[in-house]
């Protein structure tokens, strides 16, 4: 998606020469205008899926899944990392690893948001190693639910993120695909 990679150039940062900061305009502050775009995107992509959820990860993939929600008409559902005294104690959950932060995270969904008759889509930020899509596609097992896809914002595509997601017969696709970092600057597939 060229918008998005426009974006990534000119206000993307590359950190300690694998991490890219785009705090900017896509997990802190938020360009509304571009996550418009990409639910666009991802509804042209997903077309041919039946999709009456979406679920993500909080906090990053939380404003992308929602602007892309509308444009499936379902609702959004997002795991939680830290469990507040309101939530139901019926869940599904799955453990994860954080790359970014570098630490373990048990995700959880109360039951009476994940159900057999859902058909899934996955959104999320950021896809490296692959962890979160694999634990959110493991709570949607859980429930019996069919996830039809995966779709992320940023995929590092030189990790093994889409081939772990793939084994598992659930379909990728990313907006803008990195092959690397070169000298602080992205390069894209």
């Amino acid at each position: 998606m060229q918008l998005l990679k426009e974006k990534i150039m000119d206000e993307g940062a590359v950190i300690d020469g694998n991490i890219l900061k785009v705090d900017s305009f896509l997990n802190h502050q938020m360009d509304i205008q571009l996550f418009n775009a990409m639910g666009k995107e991802f509804k042209k992509r997903f077309k041919n899926k039946e999709i009456n959820k979406i679920v993500t990860i909080e906090s990053s993939g939380i404003g992308i899944a929602c602007i892309t929600a509308q444009y499936f008409d379902a609702p959004v559902v997002f795991a939680k990392k830290h469990v507040g005294a309101n939530m139901s104690l019926h869940v599904y959950e799955a453990k994860v690893y954080s790359f970014t932060k570098k630490q373990y995270y048990t995700i959880k969904v109360s039951k009476e948001f994940i159900k057999s008759s859902d058909k899934i889509l996955i959104i999320d930020d950021f896809l490296a190693n692959g962890n979160a899509a694999k634990g959110l596609i493991e709570i949607c097992n859980q429930g019996g639910a069919k996830v039809q896809g995966v779709g992320i914002a940023i995929e590092k595509g030189f990790q093994n993120g889409r081939k772990s997601i793939e084994a598992l017969g659930v379909r990728v696709e990313s907006l803008g695909i990195i092959e690397g970092f070169s000298e602080g600057k992205v390069i894209f597939k």
